[in-house]
């Protein structure tokens, strides 16, 4: 089972920090676990995202950071390089997120 007061407290940060603004009065319920880790990851800082690793692991925490914030391409690059190093051990962090990309783009083309 999830660390439920953990994750309302990272819901609270996330939405102290407006990062919900398209909801209408937001309850964690509304929330998925995924857009969780991604806001978390866009937003908040390293023991918070430490926070996010230990609630959900990091296998999940990565495969959301692969399928969400890579695709953004360029938006996220600085972010997504930074990421790939200090989390997810990744040693050519460059060459990781183009060959994520173009598996990306090879997935939604085929």
């Amino acid at each position: 089972m999830l660390q439920r007061p953990k994750i309302v407290n990272i819901f609270d940060k996330l939405k102290a920090q407006n990062c919900f603004w398209s909801y209408d009065n937001v309850r964690v319920e509304q929330v998925t676990d995924d857009q969780l880790i991604e806001k978390a990851l866009i937003y908040l800082d390293l023991p918070d995202i430490d926070s996010v690793i230990s609630i959900y692991g990091k296998t999940h925490v990565k495969r959301v950071f692969r399928e969400r914030l890579i695709p953004q391409g360029e938006y996220y690059y600085t972010l997504n390089r930074f990421l790939a190093w200090y989390y997810f051990d990744v040693k050519r962090p460059d060459t990781y997120l183009l060959q994520q990309m173009t598996r990306h783009i090879n997935k939604i083309s085929a």
